[in-house]
């Protein structure tokens, strides 16, 4: 005869957390092998004498070592996971019907121990769970990274720097005004021909830089003197139309070929 399953929750429910968990289950075996009352004095220092009652220290290592085996970095999901789990709830103390702390209580309580109530909590736990039986010792993980050996001790050499400290000073003060007068190193030879060291341009193009340079003069001639208040000192109004620097002769080698087109005169 086919059976049908008809669900009705009950107002009413006879249930104990501890015995739906197996005996040989993790956390109820890690729940009878650690005992974290020395918490109590060791954080009481951290808190006032008034106010609000905070998460139990207890709990709060319990769920961060719940975390670190299930491998949860988030409190939102830490609160969730342990929420749906008998196990871990009857590991960290909390029945069925009972509501689990805030996760951003967890994130205050974390801020508030330094490190090293977190470094003597780690040491003693592992001592317990060592003393228990729970951790043999014969494997270990390490945490590493493939890197090329250069241990040997037949590969040594000594090293010794190429220059003195002076020497090197004086090459790093060459790239600056105050040794400028006296280059650190020659330049390259010059392999152009006499060609390609000679500037030459059209008349067009002398006249055309000549007159630049008249109308850059009578801007900067045309500059009217203002006085302003204030916090500034003197100033000089330019001419609101733009100048040009003057171009002068540069000693980069150029060479313009004499069937180049003239440039238009600005």
């Amino acid at each position: 005869m086919q059976g049908k399953k008809d669900c009705q929750e009950k107002l009413f429910a006879s249930f104990q957390l501890s015995e739906r968990i197996p005996k040989d289950n993790f956390y109820r075996r890690l729940k009878g092998a650690i005992d974290l009352d020395f918490l109590y004095p060791l954080t009481k220092g951290y808190y006032g004498g008034s106010g609000q009652k905070s998460i139990d220290p207890v709990v709060f290592f319990k769920l961060c070592l719940v975390g670190y085996l299930e491998n949860l970095i988030s409190d939102r999901q830490l609160i969730a996971h342990c929420s749906l789990r008998l196990d871990i709830l009857y590991f960290i103390g909390y029945d069925i019907d009972e509501e689990l702390p805030w996760h951003s209580t967890i994130s205050r309580t974390r801020q508030l121990y330094p490190d090293s109530v977190f470094e003597e909590v780690f040491t003693r736990v592992l001592a317990m769970c060592v003393d228990a039986g729970m951790v043999s010792g014969h494997t270990q993980a390490i945490d590493s990274a493939p890197v090329k050996a250069n241990a040997s001790m037949d590969t040594l050499e000594l090293k010794v720097p190429q220059e003195d400290l002076d020497e090197h000073l004086r090459k790093v003060r060459a790239l600056s005004s105050v040794d400028r007068e006296i280059p650190h190193r020659k330049s390259k030879e010059d392999r152009s021909d006499k060609g390609q060291r000679k500037v030459t341009a059209g008349e067009k193009e002398l006249a055309a830089i000549k007159g630049r340079n008249k109308r850059w003069a009578k801007g900067q001639a045309c500059a009217e003197p203002v006085e302003v208040t204030g916090d500034r000192a003197q100033g000089t109004r330019v001419a609101s139309t733009p100048a040009t620097r003057p171009i002068t002769a540069l000693r980069t080698p150029m060479r313009v070929s004499a069937s180049s087109p003239e440039r238009p005169e600005n």
